[in-house]
């Protein structure tokens, strides 16, 4: 029995410090693998990283009670509780204090057992998460050390005198600390990844070159970059072969993934998307592609909790026109530090007739928008696309002019603009019941958040706003989210705010306004957000904004 019982101990040992990791690994991978981003996050959400704690005491409890010293109870007499072997345990003499004694102790040995045993399911990476645990080879790797510390500990219990109590206190020990192990694991897998990552961009770089013949345009901003690259794409495939980097691939390896997996001699254009969290990742972008022309979206405050200030942000992105020297530049005129610090080699696109480059006559509906466009004195008169808001028109300017600049034809470029899809979740038309869902829900900034907002403002019909907020924006969080409410107020019928933390600004900037109470409702989930807006009785269409969905690290 008492072989068995240690056993079960031991599996609950190694179960619920594995779950726990990869709950922390989950965390980790959504923070980046950025050790300082994944600290922050640790001390912010305690809760979320430190679930795991009520299995700790659980475990440790039974370990405490199990191997406790019998000598400190040899002057009590007793009946053991259900569970624990007579010969480690002593109890009260007195029959009535004896019997409290052990009403107590399994009340709370079953209620700590009920905690425990749920804790380490709780938030698990492997269901349920918006954006899962993704299995990468890095993240096999760390698995790997993981289980070789895990291994550490075990020979460790093995070769010490009392293996079970030794193996269970050390193993107990690292348990609790387990919302750190990622970091941990990251620093003693940090030669072997610097390695692979050099080898990556060598090969990379191996293949860019091989490819002498190959146009590389990249593209980096604030906002609108995922949007501009889709649309470029699509409108150079008219005429040339073009890879681009897939989905929100931003980063040094998501970009060699693309270059080593899918760059092939027939290709003639390569758009790159490039990310930017630190000083600095725009320049070594460029250092590591080498592009021969450029677009530069917007300078916004996204990423202000890392990049500090709006100048860090501008300087960075600005790298990217630094880098671009003999080739076609264009820049986004409509925003002000990009007009105001034009380089002399780019041309400005935008909606304002002061761009080089810019679109007028801009009409909206749920079928999509007609608009026209001046490329520099050349006129296209009557576009349509199916894309819905001013700011895809905005990004589509963009998209043109480069288009055009590569001698795509006015022909090709109004087919391919028909049959045009948004980026997903980026103002994404969906049927949903009895509504039409505008999808927003990809990582609002306070621009995007402005600019949807003003798409909703076109449609007639019923107009419901469902949003968590805005992250990731330092000390300009708050004042965001407060702005995010008040505009808000100015164009919707309703408003769901989603999650308590994040909600307050945005219910704060709804009162500032003089917002209706009756109209404002909080909710846990965008689903239960998304159940109780269908609900509501409107007179005439029905349409709901999803702006921004929180990944599940905040």
């Amino acid at each position: 029995m008492d072989i068995f019982f240690d056993y079960i101990l031991v599996a609950l040992v190694y179960s619920g410090t594995a779950l726990a990791f990869l709950r922390g690994l989950h965390m980790f991978q959504l923070n980046g693998y950025k050790i300082d981003k994944h600290l922050k996050w640790l001390v912010k959400n305690p809760a979320k990283s430190w679930s795991q704690i009520a299995m700790f005491i659980f475990l440790y409890t039974i370990l405490l009670w199990r191997y406790l010293d019998s000598r400190i109870l040899d002057s009590l007499q007793g009946i053991p509780p259900i569970g624990f072997p007579k010969d480690n345990l002593a109890f009260i003499s007195q029959p009535a204090a004896s019997q409290i004694f052990v009403w107590l102790f399994q009340a709370c040995f079953f209620a700590a057992f009920v905690i425990g045993a749920i804790s380490p399911f709780i938030n698990l990476p492997l269901f349920k998460a918006k954006k899962p645990l993704l299995y990468t080879p890095r993240v096999w790797r760390m698995v790997a050390a993981f289980s070789l510390i895990l291994l550490g500990f075990t020979v460790h219990a093995v070769l010490s005198a009392e293996k079970t109590a030794s193996f269970l206190i050390w193993i107990l020990f690292l348990y609790i600390f387990t919302p750190l192990l990622p970091i941990v694991v990251s620093f003693i897998n940090l030669p072997i990844e610097e390695l692979i990552r050099r080898w990556f961009k060598k090969d990379a770089q191996r293949l860019l070159q091989s490819c002498g013949h190959l146009e590389i345009i990249g593209i980096t901003g604030s906002y609108g970059k995922t949007s501009v690259k889709f649309f470029l794409t699509e409108l150079l495939n008219s005429r040339y072969e073009t890879l681009m980097t897939p989905e929100s691939y931003n980063t040094p390896m998501g970009i060699c993934k693309t270059i080593r997996g899918e760059l092939r001699g027939i290709h003639q254009f390569f758009v790159c998307e490039m990310g930017l969290s630190h000083v600095g990742d725009i320049e070594e972008l460029c250092d590591f592609v080498k592009p021969k022309h450029g677009i530069i979206t917007a300078v916004g405050d996204q990423h202000l909790a890392t990049m500090k200030t709006r100048e860090n942000i501008l300087c960075e992105k600005l790298a990217l026109a630094r880098a671009v020297t003999h080739g076609m530049l264009f820049v986004n005129g409509d925003c002000d530090k990009l007009f105001e610090n034009k380089p002399l080699n780019a041309k400005s696109y935008g909606l304002g007739e002061s761009n080089d480059c810019f679109a007028y006559a801009i009409s909206v509906s749920l079928k999509g928008t007609v608009f026209s466009v001046n490329l520099g004195g050349e006129v296209f008169e009557n576009l349509s696309t199916p894309l819905i808001g001013s700011h895809n028109v905005c990004n589509l300017v963009g998209a043109i002019a480069m288009a055009r600049a590569f001698g795509v034809s006015e022909k090709d470029i109004r087919a391919r603009l028909k049959r045009l899809s948004p980026p997903p979740h980026r103002l994404e038309l969906k049927g949903g019941g009895n509504a039409v869902i505008i999808d927003d829900a990809f990582n609002s900034n306070p621009e995007g958040a402005k600019a949807a907002l003003e798409t909703l403002a076109m449609f007639g019909g019923c107009k419901i706003l469902i949003t968590p907020g805005m992250v990731e924006l330092g000390a300009a969080q708050y004042s965001a989210n407060f702005e995010l409410g008040k505009q808000a107020a100015a164009v919707c019928d309703y408003v769901f705010a989603v999650g308590e933390k994040q909600a307050q600004p945005i219910l704060a900037g709804l009162q500032a306004a003089g917002y209706p109470p009756e109209k404002t409702f909080s909710a846990k989930t965008f689903n239960e957000a998304i159940a109780k807006a269908q609900e509501i009785p409107c007179q005439g269409e029905k349409i709901i904004l999803l702006e921004n969905d929180l990944p599940d690290n905040y």
